[in-house]
């Protein structure tokens, strides 16, 4: 994910809905990124992975879940939807409040968000992201990593920081912190990726 190659320094929400180019993009804290126009086949399979273990849980349950492209305006200071600066696509959105879901995707900040690292965007997933999604609360944020076969989840905590990080490799099985009893096994997610491409 590169720094988008525009002009103005920065965008809010309403310039983003006239670019027509072919490209996807994000805009944190206003600046815009121009993100891979499609991800690896090894990025796309661990997310969805991941997803379906979500998706299976929640039938029948309040949360919904989501995969990119699946835009998610985060308004920080109450701002008008226009004029917010942070539009993400995450890889993963669990929203448990419906009320934020809307035609456009979700306005407001999701419970849960994975992001499956590229090298592409690593540099953002790790930074630009984390201090993104910690400022506006979202519970949990996890940082898969598919080349290590590791994840990161980050929890907030009750001062509304990520506690420092739990970190998981591919033996370890993850209680996703916002469900009572959603259990996802990393060594079914990391199987048989070793011939697919990064």
């Amino acid at each position: 994910m590169g720094e988008a190659a525009k002009k103005q320094e920065k965008f809010k929400y309403k310039d983003y809905l006239t670019w027509k180019d072919d490209f996807r993009w994000e805009i944190i804290n206003g600046i815009a990124y121009c993100m891979a126009p499609s991800p690896s086949s090894l990025h796309q399979l661990i997310s969805g992975r991941i997803f379906g273990y979500i998706f299976n849980y929640l039938i029948d349950k309040e949360c919904l879940v989501f995969a990119a492209p699946f835009d998610v305006r985060i308004p920080l200071n109450n701002e008008r939807d226009e004029d917010i600066e942070n539009v993400v696509q995450p890889d993963i959105s669990v929203i448990c409040d419906r009320s934020k879901i809307d035609k456009r995707g979700c306005l407001g900040v999701p419970d849960m968000i994975v992001e499956i690292l590229s090298p592409a965007t690593k540099k953002i997933d790790l930074q630009d992201k984390y201090f993104l999604y910690e400022k506006a609360g979202v519970k949990e944020y996890w940082i898969v990593d598919p080349i290590n076969k590791t994840v990161f989840a980050h929890i907030l905590g009750e001062d509304k920081s990520f506690k420092k990080a739990s970190y998981y490799t591919s033996s370890d099985k993850i209680r996703v912190s916002i469900f009572e009893d959603l259990v996802i096994d990393l060594e079914k997610i990391f199987a048989g990726i070793e011939d697919i491409e990064y």
